[in-house]
């Protein structure tokens, strides 16, 4: 079976100032369980809640600096770069630098609200 995406989905991201997630592949736009991909566009400042995913997360960051906190170290993950959060490891993504950062989130399984778990 072959699928054609003709464009990607917004869907409304958490966090203090506006991001946009552009939804390719996932349970939004293409109604897929087994992976989503994603690109993120973050202004500089933006921070979200952390979070302890169900899902592993890769980030290949395009442009600007993806800053990634664990709870036993912080990244700075710039253009040209990757890293890997597996499920059940308490994470926070921030773009604290003036230039924000532009990114691509691959989850396995897909991304869904109900199994993200951010922080209250």
């Amino acid at each position: 079976m072959v699928r054609f995406i003709e464009q990607p989905m917004v869907i409304e991201a958490a966090g203090n100032t506006p991001k946009f997630i552009e939804e390719f592949i996932g349970r939004v736009n293409s109604e897929t369980k087994e992976v989503s991909i994603a690109r993120m566009r973050s202004p500089g400042g933006w921070l979200e809640p952390g979070q302890t995913p169900e899902f592993d997360e890769y980030s290949v960051v395009l442009k600007g600096m993806l800053q990634v906190k664990t709870k036993k170290q912080i990244f700075q993950v710039h253009a040209g770069q990757a890293i890997i959060i597996s499920a059940g490891e308490w994470v926070q993504y921030s773009t604290p630098s003036d230039e924000g950062a532009e990114y691509f989130a691959i989850c396995i399984p897909a991304f869904s609200r109900g199994m993200v778990h951010r922080d209250k």
